[in-house]
């Protein structure tokens, strides 16, 4: 017996959506699928938009480039140069600077989504993705609910969940911990001794910033810092480097254990702090809800198959953002993926004109 669904179409109007939505019927998607609403699932969704492919995109938060506009610190800029940054079919307005503020970036990325009429269904969390080889579909089960979708985009990028570090004595301190995720200005730690754990770029720009705040910095470090050419780095980036001597003077080795006030460090010594801020990145969390084990590798939720190999795998499985390359490597990805899937519906779109000719 056939499945029964209800149909949605790409873009016309929440009330075809919301209909659809009443019924406890999947909802059959005649494009494909794309999965998160950052720079990558905008930028494949602009591709598919040009080509005439009709999609859906789902967002489990309430906003386009949820990450940024939820999760980034207020001093954040981008690192490299607008012109490696921008989305493919829409360049940055020339009045913005070569290296965009955070602000600048959101603006640019809700121009971008409008311009090409993108409307993600927000709220919508993708809780199992799985390819049904005996209907020919993918089956993805959100929290309100199933979409069935012949090409299935995975864009929720290299950054989706923050890493908290399992180091003892973590839940014993009684001070103030957060994530870089949770971390919006230096202000808010004026006056205190905070301990930054993590050295990357966000390590570093908050670092410098709770020092312009008068706050008293211990940045942990497992290695030295590094500084590639500073030719290649945002004049914010090196800055961060050249003043490490002048207004960050303690850094200091990694965490071995926290303390209830404080921490103790892998050369032995003990330091009291008043907050800690770990500054130790995201992952990918596509194992966590996508049920196939060949594209992903399930260690660390990248392609199995490296740049430039990584975006196409069986069964209609596409990625946009996996390339360890930034926002170039989303605009490469999706127009890459875009092409393939427009190729294959305009070849199907041709077969059934063909067929409805008298």
């Amino acid at each position: 017996m056939a499945m029964q669904t209800s149909a949605i179409q790409e873009d016309k109007g929440n009330g075809i959506f919301h209909k659809a939505m009443s019924s406890e019927k999947p909802v059959w998607i005649p494009g494909p699928v794309i999965i998160g609403a950052g720079p990558s699932g905008l930028a494949v969704a602009a591709c598919l938009k040009e080509r005439g492919v009709p999609f859906l995109i789902l967002e489990k938060e309430r906003c386009i480039g949820s990450l940024w506009t939820l999760k980034t610190y207020n001093r954040l800029q981008l690192h490299l140069p607008k012109e490696t940054c921008k989305l493919p079919h829409m360049p940055f307005p020339p009045e913005v600077p070569a290296y965009p503020t955070k602000q600048q970036f959101i603006s640019y990325l809700e121009a971008y989504a409008k311009h090409f009429a993108i409307e993600p269904m927000f709220r919508q969390e993708v809780q199992s993705a799985i390819y049904d080889a005996r209907m020919g579909f993918w089956r993805v089960q959100s929290n309100e609910s199933e979409f069935l979708c012949r090409w299935f985009i995975v864009a929720t990028g290299e950054n989706a969940e923050p890493v908290l570090p399992n180091i003892e004595g973590i839940s014993d301190f009684k001070g103030s911990l957060i994530h870089t995720s949770r971390y919006k200005d230096g202000a808010d730690f004026k006056g205190q001794k905070v301990l930054v754990v993590g050295c990357g770029n966000s390590g570093m720009e908050i670092s410098l910033d709770l020092c312009n705040n008068d706050a008293q910095v211990s940045l942990a470090v497992r290695d030295k810092v590094k500084c590639s050419d500073p030719g290649s780095l945002a004049p914010n980036v090196y800055l961060y480097v050249l003043l490490f001597q002048l207004l960050l003077k303690h850094v200091v080795c990694g965490v071995q254990r926290f303390t209830a006030s404080g921490a103790e460090f892998v050369d032995g010594h003990v330091e009291n702090f008043d907050s800690v801020i770990l500054a130790t990145g995201y992952r990918s969390n596509v194992t966590s809800w996508l049920k196939e084990d060949n594209f992903f590798n399930e260690k660390d939720g990248y392609p199995r198959n490296p740049f430039p190999d990584n975006w196409k795998g069986k069964n209609g499985l596409y990625s946009v953002g996996f390339t360890r390359r930034g926002l170039l490597g989303s605009s490469i990805d999706a127009q890459r993926v875009a092409e393939d899937i427009a190729r294959q519906w305009n070849c199907e779109t041709k077969h059934l004109r063909i067929e409805s000719l008298p």
